[in-house]
């Protein structure tokens, strides 16, 4: 229904009586399920400032991607991180071609579909021009009361109804529409300017039904409903997303979000923005054609590797111990050169990985480990190597350090020179990381213990069994994993043969840490022992 015209000539000594009538004639809002106040601390002044000026990014006469959305699509007054929550929409510009298109994200948190149009929305409708796109992903934040409060509750439901209200702090008479009446305000107000709205449903809380699956918010049906009524396309992020959270363990959906049941981590927000494009990239609607055409390809990053049938890979991560410069006989070298040499590549592949310098930390933030999570497949095998880089300053460059823990820990670092934050986890998380990622693909993870450094006291080599060693056992016990122990193979072998540094140099290139071929050899028997001493299925695959 609509409120009579005579309600809003009533005298002011009735209308509060009046509108508390009519409010009992449409659905009651849904509470506030979020439990959290995203609003942002500052004034909306000082958000403005954050947010970039509508059309700034415009690049000549291209066009121009607007985000129109709240906390989950850009956290926070700055949106950079610094609370250890991400919106999608700092992740989104990389999947679109820069020299056709720019994505401006003008999100704001603690906005409702109600909120943004009535304060954030002019400026931006009137920067639109011709050929430009807006996504409208707005709705996680239409709940609470009409009329107190943050006041931004929509009318639940798509219907034309509509109710007036009087905001009890401050006297100021608002009309409330539904969540539908505001997405067509948004559609037509696009179209008016010469722009195509884009509908996208909300991304996925924290919150899972009695069969263990993300519970899907009726926003998602709302909005198919507006999309086919006003012939606009709609993207269903959130059943996108929603799959793969419902794909992942428990464990990891705790760390898609962060503080909250409803803002991601950066994990969480890089998925998101992952599902958009897809969803927009993959999608038949024939409307989306000319912004596809703009996209890059969205296609998941991928090792190189020469799959055969019925052989497995054998994905091999670590450090400059794993993968060096392995091409002069004099050289530096990493075992998984010389995985050849241990495994039989008539009944396996070998993918050496690993990369010189890096930690757990940078092997995942450079996107290392995403190729070789999207190239498992089911009966793969995964063995994960670190900690020779994963102790040391954690917000200095190289931005590499871990907290020195097994335990899920972690902390917002603001990085010095860069400025920029990051949400560092525990050097026992990045392992129970890798570890759940690989169980998740079916495929086999099998942690390995760092190799020795040419290290001697009294007659004995180096042993790190109470840091290093301590936290793998501690992750060993957490997750079950299969568990090589080359430190301590290699290390029996360099006390038995050596007894000494100058006696163990041979083994060693340059310093106490990199292997010569020699070494590196060494090594890769090791791993031999150790896979047949577990007795792991890897070892089948052995010479």
């Amino acid at each position: 229904m609509r409120i009579s015209k005579f309600l809003i000539t009533a005298t002011l000594a009735i209308l509060p009586l009046l509108f508390l009538n009519a409010q009992t004639n449409v659905p009651q809002p849904p509470p506030d399920v979020n439990g959290v106040d995203d609003r942002t601390g500052d004034s909306l002044a000082l958000a403005q400032t954050a947010r970039p000026e509508p059309g700034s990014t415009r690049r000549g006469n291209n066009p121009v991607l607007f985000l129109v959305g709240n906390s989950t699509m850009r956290n926070g007054t700055l949106g950079n991180g610094n609370n250890g929550q991400w919106g999608w929409g700092a992740f989104f510009q990389p999947y679109f071609n820069p020299d056709r298109i720019t994505v401006e994200n003008q999100a704001l948190g603690g906005m409702s579909s109600r909120t943004f149009y009535k304060r954030l929305w002019a400026p931006i409708r009137d920067a639109i021009r011709p050929g430009d796109w807006v996504i409208i992903s707005i709705g996680h934040n239409d709940n609470g009361p009409y009329d107190s409060g943050r006041a931004r509750a929509s009318i639940p439901g798509i219907s034309n109804d509509s109710l007036i209200v009087t905001i009890q702090e401050t006297g100021e008479v608002d009309t409330v529409y539904t969540y539908g009446g505001y997405m067509r305000k948004y559609i037509n107000d696009v179209r008016r300017v010469g722009g195509h709205p884009i509908l996208m449903s909300l991304t996925p809380r924290n919150a899972y039904d009695d069969h263990g699956h993300v519970i899907r918010k009726p926003h998602s049906e709302w909005l198919r409903q507006i999309g086919e009524e006003e012939n606009v396309p709609f993207i269903d992020q959130n059943e996108i997303s929603g799959q793969k959270i419902d794909s992942y363990s428990d464990w990891k959906k705790k760390f898609i979000f962060h503080g909250d049941n409803i803002h991601t981590s950066k994990l969480g927000a890089e998925m998101n923005a992952r599902s958009a494009a897809e969803g927009i990239a993959y999608s038949a609607d024939p409307r989306l054609k000319p912004l596809q055409d703009m996209m890059n390809d969205v296609t998941p990053p991928m090792v190189e590797v020469k799959r055969e049938d019925g052989k497995p890979v054998v994905f091999i991560t670590g450090d400059s111990t794993v993968k060096n410069a392995d091409k002069e006989e004099d050289g530096m070298w990493g075992w998984g050169s010389q995985a050849y040499t241990i495994f039989d590549e008539r009944k396996i592949t070998i993918a050496n990985c690993a990369m010189a310098g890096r930690s757990c930390r940078t092997f995942m933030n450079e996107g290392r480990w995403e190729k070789v999570y999207n190239s498992i497949h089911p009966g793969d095998f995964v063995l994960i190597q670190f900690g020779h880089n994963d102790f040391g300053e954690l917000e200095k460059p190289k931005y590499r350090g871990e907290i020195f823990s097994a335990q899920d820990t972690c902390h917002v670092y603001q990085l010095k020179e860069k400025g920029t934050y990051e949400l560092v986890y525990s050097f026992g998380w990045y392992l129970k990381k890798f570890i759940d990622d690989v169980r998740e693909k079916g495929g086999t993870p099998i942690l390995v213990s760092l190799t020795p450094r040419n290290e001697w006291e009294n007659g004995k080599i180096e042993r790190r069994n109470d840091t290093y060693g301590r936290f793998y056992r501690e992750v060993v016990e957490a997750t079950g994993v299969e568990f090589v122990d080359m430190h301590n193979i290699t290390a029996d072998f360099l006390d038995r043969k050596c007894g000494s540094k100058e006696k163990a140099n041979p083994y060693y290139k340059r310093d106490h840490t990199h292997t010569s071929l020699k070494g590196a050899r060494l090594n890769a028997k090791s791993m031999k022992k150790g896979l047949k001493k577990i007795h792991s299925p890897l070892a089948k695959y052995l010479k």
